[in-house]
């Protein structure tokens, strides 16, 4: 198992509170920008509303408004919900991804020695690699991969060479299925963290977005007993859901994370275990 001394974790821990607060400030930033695009479609929206002759047919442009304002509506309830499906995905895949390594380790301590103590020693490493902290870019993730099959490959060795003793040992077997398993959730957990909204959804709905504020904001230039205050709460309301969403399908970004503590539960039981 890779042990690190309090030197290296604090630095750790301190690059990883660095890492965090950058990447909320690039989602602020992000946040920012939308805002600024919904509000100016607002604004020139209005600016062109109150240049506008023909007040009378601002009957005419409220029900393009709120035909544009449904469209709005409908496209951000579809799209949370798909957030929403993925980052419960996501967080599921963790929690079985923790129990299969748990399961599997329980199973490694009926194994006879040594293969007892070199089993649940891949374990313990193998559950320490696979806690994603938030902040952690996706760059990384292929040397991390790269690892968990290295000991996924020496946890193999272990039974094939258990298999050739005696192929008959129950234990083995019992040990051979929690295995399979750990490596069908391994490739689960990383299908669910890489599928993301669609970009096209996402540009789709920041246009409607912008489109559907700029003739709010038309509407309101065209009536004089109208004012802008609605239409900018309402741009606010929009960029934050908007913003919401994005944050939800980037689970390793973000105010939104992806809890590690089944893993971090599931690491401190396996180092807990007596070989």
């Amino acid at each position: 198992m890779v042990r690190f001394s309090d030197d290296s974790q604090a630095a750790s821990g301190i690059f990883g509170g660095v890492m965090g607060q950058s990447v909320q400030l690039f989602f602020l930033v992000i946040f920012l920008i939308g805002a600024a695009i919904v509000f100016l479609a607002s604004e020139f929206g209005w600016r062109l509303g109150i240049r506008t002759d023909g007040h009378g047919a601002s009957v005419n442009i409220s029900a393009l408004e709120q035909s544009l304002l449904g469209l709005l509506t409908l496209i951000i309830g579809f799209t949370f919900l798909m957030a929403l499906t993925r980052f419960e995905a996501r967080r599921e895949a963790v929690l079985n991804e923790a129990n299969a390594i748990g399961t599997t380790a329980l199973r490694a301590r009926l194994l006879p020695a040594p293969h007892r103590e070199e089993s649940l020693k891949l374990l313990r490493e193998y559950a320490q690699i696979r806690i994603i902290p938030a902040g952690k870019s996706f760059s990384e993730l292929p040397a991390i991969i790269d690892r968990s099959n290295h000991i996924q490959e020496a946890l193999w060795q272990q039974v094939k060479a258990l298999s050739a003793k005696d192929n008959n040992m129950v234990p083995t077997g019992l040990f051979i299925l929690a295995l399979n398993e750990l490596i069908d959730n391994q490739g689960k957990r990383l299908a669910a963290l890489q599928n993301f909204i669609p970009q096209v959804v996402l540009v789709m709905l920041s246009g409607i977005a912008a489109v559907a504020c700029g003739f709010a904001g038309y509407a309101s230039g065209l009536d004089p007993l109208r004012s802008r205050l609605p239409v900018f709460i309402t741009a606010f309301l929009v960029c934050s859901v908007i913003f919401v969403i994005l944050d939800l399908d980037r689970p390793n970004v973000g105010f939104i994370i992806i809890s590690q503590q089944p893993l971090i539960d599931t690491l401190a039981s396996l180092s807990a275990l007596s070989d």
